[in-house]
This record gives structure tokens, sequence and C-alpha cells, in this order.
């Protein structure tokens, strides 16, 4: 069955069409043009059947024409644009990815894409090695078979999917470990490094790093000569130390400010650099708790459209009521939208779409810019663009429709709606 979807612009990772009409085919884009009128033809007018004014008017920004074998959807007034894609998450709707089963991430994954994100990299937190090496195994068979994740539970509703793995920890700073267990933290280890990777069968895309650490440069040498990125962060390192990660091949930053060196005007430290190094990427956590507005904005006009990547850090209260949950294997109470364990923040329970309405709130920044932070730079800096981060001919279907303020308006996977979803 073929499935037509128009909205008044489509951003499509690369450019702009006004009025587009995009014609998808078993999950993929079959076909993009530019309709011929401001409002496409109603197939239903003068046959009984209600416009799709009038059910707009019932049902706000969607309505859905059935023609015949198909149907269209429609996006008035809508920006259509990739499905998010977060390379920086724990876990949602009361699940952590460590669980690493299907039943976890089928939840995580549901719950995902009704918020927007089609495609993230799952994020492991410092634990025991046998423990880390258990979790990166579910995970590589789960990402090598998506369709156990997409059948769990007996649903066959859309999900996000995980698509590779970030190793946060265990070669994080003790200084600036945040609420990473100290007891689990290890110096930077190239032979453990390598079982970490064969036991997630490749699947490890990005790694975070304190430069700092004894052996740092040369793990990251090693990393990125196997095809996995590296991350700066969780760290205490000099403005030195960190260039010298930076030539040993790092790329991005770890959600930038939080658990780095403060800046100081003689000796920038780890943060310094990261605002200044135009090579780098960097992440940030844009809910006005781990950075406020005014921040948000700094860091906006030093990486720029370019450089900047959005992520949660959401841990498994994502889309879910106050309460305790697991980080990896700690306690983290959650309340009032704060994650917190042992004092410290302990991760978010962000979605990638607040994420990107909080942005354009706090800086005011034009929407199609802010898209990219979601889409085009999470997948450039990973070297995953291959389907993610962009609308094209061939590539899956998952497609998000936004209004002029970066909200969510819905969520479309493999050319499926995707229904609201609580986490209860």
């Amino acid at each position: 069955m073929r499935t037509v979807v128009t909205a008044a612009r489509l951003w499509d990772g690369r450019g702009a069409v006004d009025e587009p009409s995009i014609a998808i085919e078993d999950g993929r884009v079959a076909g993009i043009a530019r309709r011929d009128s401001a409002e496409p033809p109603d197939p239903l007018a003068g046959r009984g059947f209600q416009s799709p004014a009038s059910i707009l008017a019932q049902h706000g920004a969607l309505a859905v024409v059935i023609e015949g074998d198909g149907k269209t959807f429609h996006y008035p007034g809508a920006t259509l644009a990739p499905a998010f894609f977060d390379v920086h998450i724990h876990g949602a709707a009361g699940h952590d990815v460590m669980e690493a089963t299907p039943e976890a991430l089928g939840a995580i994954g549901r719950f995902l894409a009704s918020r927007g994100t089609g495609s993230y990299l799952a994020t492991t937190v410092t634990a025991p090695v046998d423990a880390t090496l258990r979790a990166l195994e579910g995970l590589a068979k789960l990402i090598d078979y998506p369709q156990r994740i997409e059948g769990a539970n007996g649903s066959h509703q859309p999900v996000a999917r995980p698509i590779g793995i970030h190793l946060e920890g265990p070669f994080l700073s003790h200084a600036k470990r945040g609420a990473q267990p100290a007891e689990h933290l290890l110096a930077p280890n190239i032979a453990l490094f390598d079982r970490f990777l064969d036991a997630a069968g490749g699947h490890v895309r990005l790694m975070t790093l304190a430069p700092e650490l004894p052996g740092a440069a040369e793990l990251a040498r090693h990393a990125t000569a196997r095809g996995v990125r590296v991350s700066v962060g969780h760290s205490d390192a000099t403005a030195e130390e960190t260039r010298a990660a930076i030539a040993a091949g790092a790329v991005s930053a770890t959600h930038t400010f939080n658990a780095m060196r403060a800046l100081d005007h003689r000796e920038p430290g780890i943060l310094g650099i990261v605002l200044t190094d135009d090579s780098l990427y960097a992440e940030l956590i844009c809910d006005g708790i781990h950075s406020k507005p005014e921040m948000v904005k700094l860091w906006w006009r030093a990486k720029g459209p370019e450089r900047g990547i959005l992520v949660t850090d959401a841990m498994s209260a994502a889309g879910m009521p106050d309460g305790e949950y697991m980080l990896g294997g700690f306690a983290v109470q959650v309340a009032n939208g704060r994650a917190m364990a042992r004092g410290v923040l302990a991760g978010s329970v962000l979605t990638l779409d607040r994420v990107l309405a909080n942005f354009v709130a706090y800086t005011g920044a034009p929407l199609e810019e802010a898209l990219r932070l979601v889409t085009v730079n999470p997948a450039a800096m990973t070297g995953m663009g291959g389907d993610v981060g962009k609308v094209a001919v061939g590539a899956p279907a998952n497609l998000v429709a936004v209004d002029a303020n970066g909200k969510l308006i819905a969520s479309m996977m493999s050319g499926r709606p995707v229904p609201s979803l609580s986490a209860a």
C-alpha cells in the first residue's frame, strides 16, 4: 500500500522543499515531489465524508484521507524532517539499555518512537567489567536482529532502533565522575577496550574518555583506528591534555559543561578547548537544569549549526512518574524533572522532541539549523549517515512533523504513524 505524506515544508537534511509530497512504499521513501497547489485535492469532498479541514478542526494538525488502496497524511503548517538520532541515552519507559533484553529495548523503542526518535546509540554506564561485557553481548544481538525488539511482548508497533553503542565509562576521571560509580572506574586499557569491542560485535560507535588519564591518548588512537569515535568528557583535563586527545583522534565532547573542569581565563581546561576548537563536535543536554539558557546560548555561539549535537542523556525514568529508578546498577531518585544519585545529577528524563523545542526557545535559532543538531550532526559525527539523519529516496521513511517552534506534531517510523505513548 502506498502512503503519501504532505506538509507545508520538508527539510530533508540538506535543504528545504515547500509544499512537499512524499510517497512511501514498503516502509521506504519512494519519491519526493512538490505539490502543484497550496492544498492537496480532497478526494472525499462531495461524497458525504468530512473534509480534511473539518477533521483538523476536531483533531489538531493531522488529517488523514483514505483513497482506494492508499492513505494520505496531511500536516498543514508543519515542517517534515528526518526522525531524530540520540547518541547519548541510557534508557526510558522504566527500562535501562544495559538490561539488553528484547522486552527492555522494545519498551524503550516504542516510547522513543512516539517522541520522534528513530535511532539511538544505546549508552552504557560504568559498571563491573563482567556486567558491561554481558550488556554489550546482549545489545549486539539486538542490534543485529532488530526484529526481536519490534516483536517483543507480541507488539509490532514502530520502534526506535539502537544502531550502535556509546561506551560511557569506565575510562573516566574520578574528579569529574558525576554519578558514575567510583569503585568501577578504570585507567585506559587497550586490551580491555578490545574485549568490550569484541563483546559488542564491533557495534561500539562512540566512547567517552577522560584525556588526562595515563594512556588516554594511546587508547584514543587505537579506538579511532578500530572505527570507534572518541568523545572527551567526565574530565578534569587541562587545555594541553585535551588538545593531545584531539590530536590522537577525539572528535566530540560529552554533555558540554557537565562533568568538566570549570572554565578559567588562565587555564581554559577541557571546556575552553571544547568551545573554541572548530573541528570538535559537542553534545549538550538542553533542559534548563544541566545548563541554564544563558549557557545554552554560549554553546550555540561557539559550536553553531555545523558542530552542535543535542542529546538527552535520558535514563530509565524518562516518560515515567516521579520515583526511584535504576541507571545501570545504581538507584536514582527522580522528582520534579531532576534525576539525582548521591547528591549529583544522574542523567535526565528528557526526550529529544523536548530538547529541540527547549533549544529553539532558549536561543531563537532558525528551525532548520536546530534540526541539524538532532539529525545531520550526530549522523556525521558517528559516521552513520547512510540511512540516518536524512529524508531521501530509498531511505527508511522515518519522519517527524514539527511546528515553527520545534514542537513535535507527529512521528512516523517506516512509513507508519506512531501513536503518542506514555511509558506507563
